[in-house]
């Protein structure tokens, strides 16, 4: 009984050894496996810290060489700068040269305005560009300046269509034009611009009375040369939206007087030229055409005279053909009259016998 029990005893100690040093192993291996971690955690750790350092000693690098990139580039913009605020000082120099240049034609040419104020003076520049642009577009003989009617009347210039005259002038009222556009105040304005035009249909009246002239060999309609184009379109085109009865392109248009700009009579003469070279054609046409109507009478005339020579062919073949049949039978007949030849006579004979 005792021995029973002491083995119990002796058995519940060994279990309770072996759980012991069983729980002694886990928790030996447990912390083993902490100081493993740690460690392992305390390497990742260094190689991190040695990675970082390697990675931040390239940035450095890095930083060191774009700081010195942008020093070196520092120092080029620096002195590009200084380049360019010296070729900026050398230019302001030169625009303020150019200035002082451009200010002096400026007065040179507000004297030559003052200058142009005169009307006569004015319409003799508006005569001199009309010549300019005819003389660009037109052969010398298609046209003529300062020409003068049988009236009496002299305009600035005619272009000469076949037969017919487009009569053009060129001095276009400007006065109150120049005072409308430097007035300010809208009631005077619109005043100025009245009498602008008034100015202007006296002037088209004028145009259709004096160079509108069919019994002296003009067409039935003048040109009316406005030589700007601002003028132009501030007088003609613009004024068109004031309606049909106030504009000065249809008042114009009823007196069989055209407007032109120099670029619409730049474009009228281009037509005109096309106009020329139609005539020229025709007259060519013409010529080809009576050239033509010679020869054929010439080829009547070569078809009469090779009939007649064809006859006169076929006669003298008829004769040749006479002529040699009648050879031939004289031919022959000489041929008989050669075979029927007597013998000699005798006494001839004898005499030749005498002979030695």
């Amino acid at each position: 009984m005792n021995l029973n029990i002491f083995l119990i005893i002796f058995a519940a100690v060994l279990i309770l050894l072996f759980v012991f040093f069983v729980i002694f192993l886990f928790l030996s291996l447990k912390k083993t496996s902490s100081k493993i971690d740690e460690m392992k955690r305390s390497q990742s750790e260094d190689k991190a810290l040695s990675l970082m350092q390697q990675q931040i000693g390239q940035l450095t690098q890095s930083i060191n060489q774009q700081l010195q990139n942008m020093n070196t580039q520092f120092q080029k913009t620096t002195g590009n700068i200084g380049s360019t605020l010296g070729d900026v000082k050398k230019d302001l120099g030169k625009m303020e040269e150019v200035t002082r240049e451009v200010l002096e034609k400026a007065k040179s040419i507000s004297s030559l305005e003052n200058l142009l104020r005169a009307p006569k003076f004015r319409g003799g520049f508006g005569e001199l560009f009309l010549g300019d642009l005819l003389s660009q577009i037109l052969p010398p003989a298609h046209y003529e300046l300062q020409y003068k009617f049988k009236s009496g009347e002299k305009v600035d210039a005619i272009i000469k269509i076949g037969k017919n005259l487009v009569p053009i002038d060129s001095k276009f009222p400007l006065e109150n034009f120049k005072k409308y556009l430097d007035e300010e105040d809208s009631k005077a304005k619109e005043d100025l611009r009245k009498k602008f035009i008034t100015d202007v249909k006296k002037h088209i009246n004028d145009i259709s009375e004096k160079y509108i002239l069919p019994d002296e060999g003009t067409y039935d309609f003048a040109l009316m040369y406005i030589p700007a184009e601002n003028i132009y379109y501030e007088t003609i085109l613009k004024d068109e939206s004031l309606g049909e009865e106030r504009s000065i392109f249809s008042y114009a248009i009823q007196k069989r007087v055209l407007p032109a700009s120099p670029n619409s009579l730049f474009a009228y003469l281009q037509v005109i030229v096309l106009g020329l070279k139609g005539l020229q054609i025709e007259k060519s046409a013409q010529y080809i055409f009576q050239s033509l109507s010679r020869l054929q009478g010439d080829l009547g005339r070569f078809k009469n005279d090779f009939q007649i020579l064809g006859t006169h062919l076929v006669n003298a073949k008829s004769k040749f053909d006479d002529a040699d049949k009648r050879l031939d039978r004289f031919s022959d007949k000489l041929e008989l009259v050669s075979e029927d030849t007597p013998e000699e006579l005798p006494e001839k004979a004898a005499s030749k016998k005498k002979l030695p």
